[in-house]
C-alpha cells in the first residue's frame, strides 16, 4: 500500500486512480430503444484491424493503450476466445462503438471496454448499449458483473456506471507509459492529463 503523501512519477509515465466496480444482482433498466438510424451487432470474429481501429477511434482521446502495444497473436487470443463477446452499433454503415465483454471467469463478466466514438456520444446510444451489456451478462446465469474505470476516462463514465447499477468498491493507483512519449501519439489527445 502507498504511504499518506505525494509519489513522484516519472515525466514519461501517467498515474490514474482506477476504481473498481460491480454488480452483485442484475440492476433494472429503463428500456430505451436505439437511436434513430442506429443498429446493434455482434461482432462474432472481428479481424484485428477492424478492432484495433475501433478501439483506437473510442480510446484514442483517452490515451487507451493496452491493446494497441499487443502482438497480433496475444490480441487475437484474447479477442477470438469463445468466451469473450464483442458488440458494435453501427450508424449510417460505419461502426462507432465497442463493447467487449469477458466471461472467461466462471460466473462472471467483466466488462473489459465500454465506449462510443464522437458520432453517437449524446444521442442516447450509450444508455441503449448498456442496457445490451446488463441484459447479455445476466443471461449468462452470473452471480457478478463488473468493470474498473479511471482518472484518465471521460468524468461522466462514473457517474454512468453508478447510474447503471455498479458499485464501487476498491481503488488502485495505476502507473504506465506516456504513449504520446513511448509511442509517438498526438501531444494534444488526453488534455486532461498533460504532457510533461
Amino acid at each position: 500500500m502507498l504511504r499518506d503523501g505525494y509519489h513522484d512519477v516519472a515525466n514519461d509515465k501517467l498515474a490514474v486512480v482506477v476504481t473498481q466496480l460491480e454488480m452483485r444482482a442484475r440492476a433494472d433498466t429503463r428500456p430505451v430503444p436505439a437511436p434513430s438510424g442506429v443498429t446493434l451487432r455482434r461482432v462474432e470474429t472481428p479481424s484485428l484491424e477492424w478492432y484495433r481501429s475501433i478501439f483506437s477511434r473510442i480510446g484514442a482521446d483517452w490515451l487507451w493503450v493496452s491493446r494497441t502495444v499487443m502482438s497480433d497473436a496475444d490480441l487475437s487470443a484474447i479477442i477470438h476466445d469463445k468466451n469473450i463477446h464483442i458488440w458494435t452499433l453501427s450508424k449510417d454503415g460505419a461502426d462507432e462503438a465497442l463493447l467487449e465483454l469477458d466471461f472467461r471467469t466462471p460466473g462472471e463478466c467483466e466488462l473489459m471496454f465500454f465506449g462510443l466514438t464522437s458520432a453517437l456520444i449524446g444521442t442516447g446510444a450509450g444508455r441503449f448499449l448498456m442496457n445490451t451489456a446488463i441484459e447479455t451478462a445476466w443471461a449468462a446465469g452470473i452471480s457478478r458483473f463488473h468493470l474498473h474505470t479511471c482518472t484518465g476516462d471521460s468524468q461522466q463514465a462514473m457517474q454512468f456506471y453508478v447510474r447503471s447499477g455498479f458499485v464501487p468498491i476498491k481503488r488502485k493507483i495505476e502507473i504506465f507509459d506516456d504513449p504520446r512519449k513511448s509511442n509517438g501519439w498526438n501531444p494534444s489527445l488526453a488534455p486532461h492529463l498533460p504532457v510533461l
